[in-house]
Parts: structure tokens; C-alpha cells; sequence
């Protein structure tokens, strides 16, 4: 299914297409449509594309049409498919997309397009994120600061996708986003933005990263580190590096951890970024 509507427009300000990609996500979904139409920001286009959802989300959405720009739900490929859509529909001069279990923070779109448009040189601005729960507690904030290609094509990512937007004429000079990349696509889309244009941080609440039992960014870590490495290699990278070291003694030693301890290490890995461990005591 495939509903579209026109969008309300103020054409003394840039369009913001905001695309949100969605598949059974139905006790946050609400949140992130509302934190999306709640902003202050007039000249919006929300599209959400939805993997063919059975768990409520369709009827969720509908509650909703008559804001929404344009929504789908139908199978697809996965959340990068799905982004690529997205952005395959997007009018908007400025483009983001927004997964279906975060949420914006008031004010982020406006305070995005306000320093765009005042530095039109900057292709790419982004701001802070914090890490939020089920029931959007604050858990900490995402370890973020200014960042550029040199760091990037190392492995570094200083860079919280739900508090990031770009122009659309950086993405049609460096998109679509990989479609053979699950976990590390948004850190390959910034490596290709940095090598094109500067991109800046904004030191401005713009987003909520939530951490929950279905999070990708919980259950499948992992993952992450084959397709970094890639990026690394097409990028000029060194196999002596040290993202190379990480990940070959990654691969080493996890194969010789019962599940439980590599449980526990992810566990600790994100317990020690959210700030809630501050020493490791090794004796």
C-alpha cells in the first residue's frame, strides 16, 4: 500500500525531507511520527517507508496520513532499502532520515536549516544525540564531537545519525546508501560525504538514540566490524592499522569466548560509552 499527500510549503525556506524506515516497530513508532510533526519547522516532508509491518504499525501510520507527505508499506529489502527509497521520493533540498525507534528533540530541524543556510559551504551539519531507554529515560549521551575524512577513514565516527542532515546535492554526488550494508552504512555515507565536502558539528540537542532488546545496535554489534573494515580498504586504508589490528584480535578471540562472556564485553563496551563506567579495575 502507497498513500501520498502534498505537502504544506513556505518557499522563502528550504524543504526537509525527513525519512523514516520502519518494520515492526510499532511501541515506538508513535513517538518518532510525533517528535517528526512536532517540530517548528514549516516547510517539513515526512516520508515513511514501511517493510510490510504486521504488528500494528500500518494502522499507527494512518492515524497520521493526513500529515505525512507520502508513506508505503510493502516488503522490501531491509532498513537500507528502505532509506534508499525514501530519499528515491524526497523533494527536499535537505535530507535525514530518522529510524522508527528514535525521535527528534524540538527545535532540530529548525536550528539544522538555520545553520546551513548560514554556512552554505557545509554540506553535511550534525548535532548531539543522547541514548535513551524503552520508556525514553536518559541513559547518556552519544560520544560526539567534530570529526573529518582523516578520522573517518580510520574508524572514528563521532557522528550520531539521528542528529544529521545534509544537502540534497551531496547525496546525489555520493548516494545511494550501499544496499549490501546492514549494520555500517551511515559511517560509510559519512566517509563518502567528508571526502566531497565539509561537514560540521553543531553543539546542539537535536535527537534521542534509543537502546532497546530489538536494537540492532545492541544484538548485532558484530557485524559492524567486516563491513568497517571495507570501507577501510576502499578508502586507501593500511592493513597495519589500527582499525585492521581491532578487528583481526576481534576475530581471534571471540571464537574462543563462550557466549555469555561476549555478551557480557558488548555489554560492557556500551556501559563504559554511555558513561556508566568510568575505571576498569585490572587486577
Amino acid at each position: 500500500m502507497s498513500v501520498d499527500a502534498n505537502p504544506g510549503a513556505n518557499s522563502e525556506l528550504p524543504i526537509v525531507s525527513v525519512i523514516t524506515p520502519s518494520f515492526n516497530q510499532s511501541p515506538f513508532l508513535e513517538r518518532t511520527i510525533l517528535s517528526v510533526l512536532s517540530q517548528d519547522y514549516p516547510n517539513l516532508e515526512y516520508i515513511i517507508v514501511d517493510g510490510g509491518s504486521t504488528d500494528g504499525s500500518v494502522e499507527i501510520i494512518r492515524r497520521y496520513e493526513d500529515r505525512i507527505t507520502s508513506w508505503s508499506s510493502e516488503p522490501d529489502l531491509g532498513q537500507t532499502d528502505a532509506i534508499n527509497k525514501g530519499f528515491g521520493r524526497a523533494q527536499g533540498e535537505i535530507l535525514c532520515w530518522l529510524n522508527s525507534d528514535d525521535t527528534f528533540r524540538p527545535g532540530a530541524i529548525r536550528e539544522a536549516v538555520e545553520y546551513l543556510q548560514s554556512h552554505p559551504e557545509i554540506g553535511m551539519v550534525y548535532g548531539i544525540a543522547y541514548y535513551i531507554d524503552e520508556q525514553d529515560r536518559v541513559l547518556g549521551r552519544f560520544p560526539m564531537g567534530q570529526i573529518g575524512y582523516a578520522q573517518l577513514r580510520r574508524g572514528g565516527n563521532a557522528i550520531a545519525q539521528q542528529a544529521s542532515f545534509f544537502r540534497r546535492r551531496v547525496w546525489q554526488m555520493v548516494g545511494p546508501l550501499d544496499p549490501s550494508f546492514y549494520y555500517a552504512m551511515d559511517w560509510d555515507l559519512w566517509v563518502r560525504i567528508a571526502a566531497v565536502t565539509p561537514i560540521r558539528f553543531v553543539p546542539r540537542p537535536w535527537a534521542n538514540f534509543r537502546l532497546h532488546g530489538g536494537s540492532k545496535s545492541l544484538k548485532e554489534a558484530n557485524r559492524c566490524w567486516p563491513e568497517m573494515v571495507r570501507v577501510h580498504f576502499r578508502e586507501g586504508g593500511s592493513r597495519f592499522s589500527v582499525l585492521y589490528a581491532k578487528y583481526l584480535l576481534r576475530r581471534m578471540v571471540e571464537p574462543l569466548m563462550p557466549l555469555r562472556m561476549q555478551l557480557r564485553f558488548i555489554a560492557y563496551a556500551w556501559q563504559k560509552r554511555l558513561g556508566w563506567v568510568e575505571t576498569v579495575d585490572e587486577r
